[in-house]
């Protein structure tokens, strides 16, 4: 744990001391914490939520964080769909996915279940927001209609990250 609060330090600190850079950052969490396996070592949902803070009390605009965090989000789970389309049902034998039949299956378990409802919101679950879009792919879901609830989820997600700690810093006049 203690690795993981000096990572969100230091990308903090970098943050608060590269304002600009906020959006590209921002971006960059968010395609790591969509990614298929990726976003299971990189801890980014918890630097996303103390980003807002900090970019709203260094006067950064949060419409540009904000569209870089959805575009980010749904470019990560449109390479996991990539993905898991490409390689159909040989995934869940492909390294580095066999190490996490679990995740697998409880992504396949929401996705069968509850459909473009699993697939939207499997985003506001860490565990299974980079498998579902996998899952999706890997059962060749129409790519229009995968797109329509990405993107969407993606909006939303990025709003209940940034929007809070965006607004308690507005409201506390920081």
């Amino acid at each position: 744990m203690a690795d993981l609060h000096a990572y969100a330090r230091e990308v903090l600190a970098f943050v608060e001391a590269h304002a600009h850079y906020a959006p590209f950052v921002a971006f960059a969490l968010a395609f790591c914490e969509s990614l298929v396996v990726v976003s299971l070592f990189i801890p980014a949902t918890f630097v996303l939520l103390g980003l807002s803070p900090v970019i709203a009390a260094g006067g950064v605009p949060l419409l540009p964080v904000w569209a870089a965090t959805a575009a980010g989000a749904a470019l990560g789970d449109s390479v996991s769909f990539w993905i898991g389309f490409h390689l159909k049902g040989s995934a869940r034998q492909r390294w580095p996915l066999n190490r996490f039949p679990e995740a697998l299956a409880r992504g396949e378990r929401l996705f069968l279940r509850y459909g473009t409802l699993g697939l939207f919101f499997g985003r506001f679950s860490g565990p299974l927001r980079a498998f579902v879009p996998l899952i999706a792919g890997m059962f060749a879901m129409p790519l229009l209609a995968f797109q329509m609830v990405n993107i969407t989820s993606a909006m939303l997600w990025a709003l209940v990250i940034l929007g809070p700690g965006a607004a308690a810093v507005k409201a506390l006049g920081w």
